[in-house]
């Protein structure tokens, strides 16, 4: 069982923080589904978080909202349900945490230029040569 979770460009987060609720998951399982609670339910609320700064959660409830969650019921164990929930909440988390890099604005080189400007002769030459004769019977 992990004791928390790191999101890639983000701080560690202790399970002490996140609400894991399980309960009877959906599906297939034979009689085993329906006396074991194997679904599991990891809750975060963002807010209430002593790992994250406020930039952090700015930036995660933008993006997710004030309470992120994940579901697991994948698998009949619930310690692997566990770890999924786990894992899955830290994909979300690290989604949000991402900061993309900025665009740098750049030319088209001289020989794209070109390209592009030849395959519009030719495009326009194919269309022109579709065309009906001009009638020279003035």
């Amino acid at each position: 069982m992990k004791p928390g979770i790191r999101p890639r460009g983000g701080p560690f987060i202790p399970v002490s923080e996140i609400t894991l609720r399980a309960s009877r998951s959906s599906g297939p399982g034979g009689q085993h589904a329906n006396v074991t609670a194997s679904r599991i339910e990891a809750v975060f609320p963002v807010d209430e978080s002593f790992a994250l700064d406020e930039a952090q959660k700015a930036r995660i409830i933008r993006k997710l909202g004030p309470v992120v969650t994940a579901v697991s019921q994948d698998a009949r164990s619930q310690t692997r349900n566990r770890d999924l929930a786990l894992e899955r909440l830290e994909a979300k988390l690290a989604g949000a945490l991402a900061v993309p890099r900025r665009r740098r604005a750049t030319r088209p080189t001289r020989a794209s230029k070109k390209r592009r400007l030849d395959s519009k002769r030719r495009h326009s030459e194919k269309k022109q040569s579709r065309r009906r004769p001009d009638s020279d019977f003035d």
